[in-house]
């Protein structure tokens, strides 16, 4: 009786456990869910799932159901947050400010008005416009070319010196005076005009074609007297010019008369 007891025991033990495997048949079956869930996960993209196994026979392995619905959780939030758009710096975050480029003016900035101040310039001193002093002695006619010097000419005295430019052309005054003779004496000379200077010489201007003074006028040096002509015994257009000193027709030789007053006749 105890044999067969034995033999039905160790019957049941064989049945429960296969040749070759050692553990027992629902110990096998968990193991192939858990390898079934595993290879979920690995389907669903988590490669980093850990299957956990039990050493000891006696620990309840978790339900292949609830580790199944977790990872997939898990990889859902995954998947949620994967898809959100990244997130955008703050409205308030610094960044660098642009450069104003050349297309767009930059602010002018109003000027503030200034305060107006009035000048305190000091006084210029006023300067007296300095004229140059007139010439006391001047030439009768500047410019003229001499065609006769005082001297002897054709057996007599030339007691003058000929100036001559085209007819018409101002006679002047060489010095300041009184007109003591003016107009045609009928003695060659053709028209004349004689200037008293005070100073005890009388200068004579000949062969007028008019004259611009009569007795009595007043002339300063350069005052023109009348116009070159060829009056009297002439031969063409010319000034005939005389210097008389100490009374009326005592020639003297004009030439360096004149010189002695800065004025150089050309003779």
């Amino acid at each position: 009786m105890q044999e067969d007891s034995f033999s039905q025991n160790q019957n049941t033990r064989d049945q429960a456990t296969e040749p070759g495997v050692g553990r027992p048949w629902w110990h096998r079956l968990r193991t192939r869910y858990l390898v079934a869930g595993a290879a979920a996960l690995v389907g669903l993209g988590l490669t980093g799932a850990t299957v956990i196994t039990t050493g000891s026979d006696d620990s309840p392995a978790p339900a292949p159901v609830a580790l199944d619905a977790e990872d997939r959780a898990e990889a859902a939030r995954r998947a949620d947050r994967a898809d959100r758009p990244p997130a955008t710096p703050s409205a308030t975050a610094t960044s660098p400010t642009p450069a104003p480029t050349s297309a767009s003016p930059r602010p002018s900035a109003t000027p503030k008005p200034r305060a107006t101040r009035k000048a305190t310039s000091a006084p210029k001193p006023t300067r007296k416009a300095t004229s140059k002093p007139k010439a006391a002695w001047v030439n009768p006619m500047p410019g003229a070319a001499v065609t006769s010097c005082y001297g002897p000419r054709w057996g007599t005295l030339h007691a003058g010196i000929d100036l001559a430019l085209p007819a018409g052309t101002p006679v002047r005054a060489v010095a300041a005076g009184t007109v003591v003779k003016a107009g045609d004496a009928g003695d060659g000379y053709g028209i004349s005009v004689f200037v008293d200077h005070g100073n005890g010489y009388l200068t004579q201007y000949a062969h007028l074609n008019s004259t611009s003074v009569s007795v009595g006028s007043k002339v300063a040096a350069a005052t023109t007297i009348g116009r070159e002509g060829s009056t009297g015994d002439s031969t063409g257009p010319h000034l005939h010019f005389e210097v008389h000193q100490g009374g009326m027709w005592n020639q003297i030789d004009p030439a360096p008369f004149m010189r002695a007053r800065g004025v150089d006749l050309g003779c």
